[in-house]
């Protein structure tokens, strides 16, 4: 049976992703050869598509980007308020590509792979209850 192409359509397979990488950012620390980067990475990945299952809720289109503060202030003009809480999330931003890579950007700590994690916890949290409860416009 070839491989079933998930419907990009579908909030739901965004936040499936989105439970996918904080599931890998709250296990893989556990590695030994994991570094705090890659975890921060994961946070910053689950936040992203968490944003984005709510973008597509609400049917619009979202450039193909990293920002989140872009991503965020787009959630804001489809009526949605966004909390404190979740706007948070713009800090992650410099994790989807700095951390990927040794020389573009200081170690992640222990502190910063905590803060994400919570961080990312709160922004797919919020997705969840959204989607849960609205019905697409």
């Amino acid at each position: 049976m070839p491989p079933r192409l998930r419907d990009a359509s579908d909030p739901g397979e965004w936040l499936r992703h989105a439970r996918s990488n904080l599931a890998r950012c709250r296990g893989d620390r556990r590695l030994p050869d994991v570094l705090f980067e890659d975890l921060c990475f994961d946070a910053q990945q689950a936040a992203e598509k968490a944003i984005k299952a709510v973008l597509v809720l609400r049917r619009t289109r979202f450039p193909k980007t990293h920002d989140l503060a872009e991503l965020l202030d787009l959630v804001a003009t489809t009526g949605i308020e966004v909390p404190p809480e979740v706007l948070e999330a713009k800090r992650l931003t410099p994790y989807a590509v700095g951390g990927r890579y040794p020389g573009v950007s200081e170690d992640a700590s222990e502190q910063d792979h905590r803060e994400a994690l919570e961080t990312a916890e709160r922004a797919l949290a919020w997705a969840e209850r959204l989607i849960s409860e609205r019905p697409a416009t």
